[in-house]
């Protein structure tokens, strides 16, 4: 299910446009503020307090890596790329930086309002998978513990599924998860070069 975009959510939002001065910025700032988000303009490079804008807007055509206080990618914010040339080196550039929407120059009120809705909910569609791949990786490490556990176990045991049920009664006696107690037999098996009375 796609996620409902919150329209009215820009109202109060802090934008930081970096780019250089130009005479078609002024209509790209009117525009912001008529849509309700409070504007801090920067060139040539972010300030400090850009770390908690609602989103940034910047320049792909002279833009680059060091003006930015965060890895390429890692924005904790939704980034709208102002587009001027369409050459694949600097559109390439602002798709590393992490770019959630694209809003094609000349500056102006055109287009502005649909970027910052698109960016915004690019931004959430990729944090949210980000958060899903991260808990999938944690899981699958757990499942290898458990099954470095059960290993370990099965040394002394008659077979897998007794090991397995050991380390379940270890996790019931220990008041843990069965991944934790995976952890545990894993770590005092590291420690020990065998398994310590758990019971």
């Amino acid at each position: 299910m796609t996620p409902r975009m919150d329209i009215a959510g820009l109202d109060g939002a802090r934008a930081v446009v970096l780019h250089p001065g130009h005479d078609r910025l002024p209509l790209l700032l009117r525009q912001l503020r008529a849509i309700g988000l409070t504007v801090e303009i920067a060139w040539p490079e972010l300030p400090a307090s850009a770390v908690h804008a609602d989103v940034v807007l910047y320049d792909a055509d002279l833009g680059h890596d060091a003006q930015f206080p965060w890895k390429p990618g890692e924005a904790q914010m939704p980034m709208v790329a102002l587009v001027g040339s369409e050459a694949p080196g600097r559109l390439e550039w602002a798709s590393r930086m992490g770019a959630d929407a694209l809003l094609m120059k000349p500056l102006g009120a055109e287009g502005v309002f649909a970027a910052l809705l698109v960016a915004r909910q690019a931004f959430e569609l990729r944090r949210s998978l980000a958060a899903e791949i991260a808990s999938l990786r944690q899981r699958l490490s757990a499942r290898q513990t458990v099954v470095q556990a059960v290993n370990i176990l099965a040394r002394k045991a008659v077979s897998e599924d007794a090991a397995y049920d050991q380390l379940r009664q270890l996790a019931m006696a220990w008041q843990v998860t069965i991944e934790a107690a995976a952890v545990q037999v894993v770590e005092s098996a590291r420690k020990t070069g065998g398994l310590r009375d758990c019971n």
